[in-house]
């Protein structure tokens, strides 16, 4: 009997760890749609580069976010456009929630910080059809 118990416990040691690494562009994504669903956000915005890939048909949907993942914890900074007639600073502290509860709920990192910068203002759309108009700040 104390056969069998020493030849559980060598294979219990013997099992092989295994990890799971979540890439950037993963958490990138989950955040870019937390923060899209927050009342009074009118977008994300990029890079100059990323906003012409965009035109050219390939949706980015991790546009305007910048991911750190470290082995625990993660930082998540967002350029976002807001729209016109909302509380800013609410509209934001609302997507800091968003993002940070979508986060850890589906990959189980720890937000330690997640930084809004509003980088324009989106006026609603005029009702003869014209296209949006966004008002931005240069950084």
């Amino acid at each position: 009997m104390s056969d069998t118990k020493n030849m559980n416990d060598a294979l219990e040691t013997k099992t092989p760890v295994t990890s799971v690494r979540i890439a950037d562009d993963v958490v990138s994504v989950i955040a870019s749609m937390a923060a899209s669903e927050v009342e009074g956000v009118g977008g994300m915005t990029g890079s100059l580069a990323g906003d012409l890939v965009e035109k050219l048909g390939k949706k980015n949907l991790s546009k305007g976010i910048k991911v750190d993942v470290t082995d625990t914890s993660v930082a998540i900074s967002l350029s976002l456009l807001m729209e016109y007639g909302y509380k800013l600073h609410e509209v934001a502290k609302n997507v800091q929630k968003a993002v940070k509860n979508a986060v850890e709920a589906m990959t189980g990192l720890t937000v330690s910080e997640v930084n809004i910068m509003i980088q324009g203002i989106v006026f609603p759309q005029p009702e003869d059809g014209t296209e949006e108009e966004t008002q931005t700040s240069e950084s």
